[in-house]
């Protein structure tokens, strides 16, 4: 049995329940395992206490005690998974840092927590549609899209954004089938609209009309945890990733595979819309992104900005290394600048680098790379 002391502690219980509270809601915002470690090993010791702390994207670990050594409150907690509010994240981080500073107390951290949690979001539901038609379009034009793929790529980005907005209403079952199910309207659609459109190019509408959920933020968190030793939360942000990948090119392969089996599809291929189009596409996509990650007012600029210095990052890259080069070289210019941002701000880094990541499309290499594959081209898909 514990000892008596420990047990009749009514400081120690609450400071327990607001810590894991604090952990378990901050999860669901979007913060990487070692800045959710961070958090709450700074609350455990300025309030006293000695904590260790393990997250991962589906478990939470927590290990409470009254001093290093002494008896220990072990608390694990399921998580459905990481969730992403760029508004939100950094309200938490402000808290903490006003409970370490001693300027609120526990009881009070309790309450501002339920307030952030019942807040609305920053942007609405007529922003988030037009967020995902702005990616949509803009990333069909970044790819190279004609003007018909630039429409349906919008088109076909509302009805995702549907079906992402109508899962989260009908539990977490229906949002595990979601890269499948979204990836196979969006497949079927554009295969239809091949039939009456020639020039369509079906992979390039497919993939933009999903783009905006592709994990490509996950997969390269999952390498960043692995870098910092953070195996079991890195492996299983990877592995998450690559999961979900997965299933949304087995979504579009089967969509597009069951309309072909009714109508038969041409071959003819459409012109690209020309390149001064992106001095357009690109801001929006860039504000959609924003968006659609829920980026507070207040850091609404420097997410812009960010997404730029990616994005010129990218093109210098390329234009002296080639394009996955350019990539990788816009993805180091991102976080460099996230980093220093933060270090600047105090604020968490990936509210800058979330929409600079996806703006560089990382997952979509995965993606096209298993597309090229399913085409017989194994020597561009590999």
């Amino acid at each position: 049995m514990p000892p008596e002391d420990q047990t009749n502690d009514k400081d120690f219980d609450e400071a327990c329940r607001f810590i894991i509270k604090l952990g378990t809601m901050a999860h669901g915002y979007g913060p990487n395992a070692v800045r959710l470690e961070s958090y709450l090993s700074r609350l455990t010791s300025a309030l006293g206490y000695h904590g260790v702390f393990r997250s991962t994207p589906t478990e939470m670990v927590f290990t409470l005690a009254k001093k290093q050594g002494a008896w220990q409150r072990h608390h694990i907690a399921t998580m459905p998974g990481t969730g992403l509010d760029l508004a939100k994240l950094p309200e938490v981080g402000t808290l903490v840092d006003a409970v370490v500073a001693g300027r609120v107390s526990v009881a009070e951290a309790m309450a501002r927590l339920d307030e952030i949690g019942k807040r609305p979001q920053p942007w609405g539901v007529f922003a988030n549609a037009l967020s995902y038609a702005f990616c949509g379009s803009g990333f069909a034009v970044l790819l190279s899209g004609g003007w018909w793929d630039v429409l349906l790529s919008a088109l076909f980005s509302l009805v995702v954004y549907g079906m992402v907005a109508f899962s989260g209403r009908f539990g977490v079952r229906t949002a595990e089938w979601l890269p499948l199910s979204s990836a196979f309207v969006a497949g079927a659609l554009a295969a239809m609209a091949k039939g009456l459109l020639p020039e369509l190019n079906i992979v390039l509408v497919t993939l933009a009309a999903i783009l905006i959920l592709i994990p490509g933020f996950s997969i390269s968190v999952g390498i960043i945890e692995l870098v910092s030793q953070r195996v079991v939360s890195g492996t299983a942000n990877l592995m998450n990733g690559l999961v979900f990948l997965v299933k949304q090119f087995a979504g579009a392969w089967l969509g597009v595979g069951l309309v072909q089996l009714f109508w038969s599809m041409p071959t003819t291929a459409g012109s690209s819309v020309e390149s001064k189009w992106l001095w357009l596409f690109m801001p929006l996509l860039i504000i959609g992104l924003c968006v659609v990650f829920q980026t507070a007012p207040k850091d609404f600029f420097w997410a812009v900005v960010g997404c730029g210095v990616a994005y010129g990052g990218m093109l210098v890259g390329s234009a002296i290394a080639g394009g996955n080069l350019g990539n990788l070289f816009g993805t180091i210019i991102a976080v460099i600048f996230a980093n220093i941002w933060g270090k600047v701000t105090d604020r968490p880094t990936s509210i800058v680098l979330l929409p600079a990541i996806v703006l560089l499309v990382s997952g979509s290499i995965g993606f096209r790379g298993l597309a090229a594959i399913s085409a017989g081209k194994t020597a561009t898909g590999e």
